[in-house]
């Protein structure tokens, strides 16, 4: 018995030496390629879909095992992948999305102007059922924005949190210290109260990223709203989608299929070819089709504190995020 496994470990031994050997349990991520969702014709419209939190952390499976692309990664994949096909007539971004960190729907939104500059095709954004937040921060980018009749919008504001353990610390006789070049190094510590100070740049910090927001959404909606009007929106409410209509947020209220009939529509095409972006062995049967790619087990949650919490230390500072935390 001993002697079968030395020989076993001399195996691997001689295995783990051969040069450029590499065997991987798990596919790699290959790259995005084209589904076909119905329709014919030459033309096409495709379907690019924004779901779930936005991050730019890459995403994993239920059982952690696989990982995709963040959000942030996908979006420019695919634009980049739109710009080289002449026959893609206009892109519509299907949004299921409570929002996410700053910088993430930033990117997103920004990937997307630059796009529309370089290959001058109609964007819409449609709301599916949700689209608060950095959702809508994304979709302001758009020409024009639907929602379904059962969609929630808005959401226009900044949150950050931070958790105070200084007296739970103190409680189970665990004391923290820290050493500083300056008094504001360790500045929303969670190992110590915020000071008036403190509060008021965090504060500053939090109007100025609220104030991008508001511009950003008065920039692409200066037709129909005010900055003034936009300001008086975004104290972080949601709207149904009739009241987003109504307060100038969206500019219909309508279902997928005549969201797409619109576009071709708005092009003066008869008929076009609907397709999405999928990964290979990715199953998508029709415009409906759910918009994650690996599905998740279970009633979804979204949890503040978690948000891409798998790579930061457990009290790692403050995240600012344009996000819908009920």
């Amino acid at each position: 018995m001993k002697k079968n496994i030395c020989i076993f470990i001399l195996c691997l031994s001689i295995l783990s030496g051969c040069a450029g050997l590499s065997v991987s349990l798990l596919p790699a991520t290959e790259p995005l390629e084209e589904k076909l969702l119905e329709g014919e014709g030459r033309q096409k419209i495709l379907l690019v879909d924004l779901d779930g939190v936005i991050s730019f952390k890459e995403e994993k499976d239920v059982l952690k095992l696989r990982t995709r692309p963040s959000k942030v990664a996908f979006f420019r994949e695919a634009l980049l992948k739109v710009e080289s096909d002449p026959e893609i007539s206009g892109v519509i971004l299907r949004i299921n999305s409570p929002g996410g960190s700053v910088a993430a729907s930033d990117t997103i939104y920004h990937e997307i102007m630059d796009f529309r500059q370089k290959k001058k095709i109609p964007v819409y954004a449609y709301i599916m059922e949700l689209g608060a937040s950095g959702g809508y921060y994304v979709a302001s980018a758009a020409d024009n924005i639907s929602a379904s009749p059962t969609a929630i919008v808005g959401s226009i504001g900044v949150i950050a949190m931070k958790f105070n353990i200084e007296e739970l610390l103190s409680k189970i006789g665990v004391s923290e210290e820290t050493y500083k070049s300056g008094p504001k190094k360790d500045f929303w510590s969670p190992f110590r109260p915020t000071t008036p100070e403190e509060k008021k740049m965090f504060q500053d910090i939090i109007d100025k990223l609220h104030m991008r927001f508001v511009g950003v959404v008065s920039a692409n909606r200066q037709k129909i709203l005010t900055e003034q009007e936009v300001r008086a929106l975004a104290d972080g409410r949601v709207f149904v989608s009739s009241e987003a209509l109504a307060a100038g947020l969206i500019d219909g209220v309508a279902y997928l299929d005549e969201t797409i009939d619109k576009m071709k529509k708005d092009l003066n095409i008869r008929q076009a070819r609907v397709i999405t972006y999928v990964r290979p062995k990715t199953f998508k049967s029709n415009i409906y089709s759910e918009y994650s790619e690996m599905p998740q087990m279970g009633q979804a949650t979204i949890n503040l504190i978690s948000v891409n919490a798998d790579a930061l230390p457990l009290f790692s500072g403050v995240q600012f995020m344009y996000i819908w935390n009920p």
